[in-house]
């Protein structure tokens, strides 16, 4: 770009999207601090945009704050104890019959996972573009985080997403290169 020039308006989204990308990181230790009403609905909604199969969002999303729930959470996360300490935990759960009624098996098996999937980082994002922390989480007995929340009926635990005010410095970890990790029209 030229010195003085004006960067386009799709310019500026451009970078303000690469540069929250790079301010995220998994976040496990937070601030005793709320995460405001306002900012829960932001995340929510850009959840809510997330991409999915067929435009049916085959998922569902539970917020939890309650202390009790959130330490039956993380009993069930394999003890991760940062769950319980996080302002909100959301729960992320495949919800395969509403993608199995036009997709079949596809969609019970696959669809709905990679929908709820695609809308946990989503969430993600959004926090970290509203300048909160979060941690994905993904190892969990599905059995006892649906009953952690509650949940009877046939859902399947996809991702925990714990959000909150960060008390733990920003540290980038490595990443492979991408000369290691992108191959071109074949496989490895």
């Amino acid at each position: 770009m030229a010195s003085g020039a004006k960067r386009s308006a799709s310019d500026s989204k451009k970078a303000d999207f690469f540069d929250v990308v790079a301010a995220r990181y998994s976040v496990r230790a937070y601030q005793k601090r709320e995460v405001e009403p306002d900012l829960l609905r932001k995340i929510l909604e850009a959840a809510n945009l997330a991409p999915s199969a067929g435009n049916l969002q085959a998922y569902e999303i539970v917020v939890v704050r309650d202390v009790d729930r959130k330490k039956a959470l993380a009993e069930a996360a394999v003890h991760q104890t940062f769950i319980a300490e996080a302002p909100v935990v959301m729960v992320f759960l495949a919800n395969p019959a509403r993608s199995q009624w036009r997709y079949g098996r596809r969609g019970a098996q696959l669809y709905c996972i990679q929908d709820a999937t695609i809308s946990c980082a989503y969430a993600q994002l959004a926090a970290a573009a509203l300048g909160l922390g979060s941690c994905w989480v993904g190892a969990f007995y599905e059995k006892e985080i649906l009953k952690a929340i509650d949940c009877s009926y046939d859902l399947i635990p996809v991702a925990l997403l714990t959000i909150g005010w960060s008390a733990e410095p920003f540290e980038r970890r490595p990443r492979r290169s991408l000369s290691d990790l992108v191959h071109y029209e074949r496989c490895p």
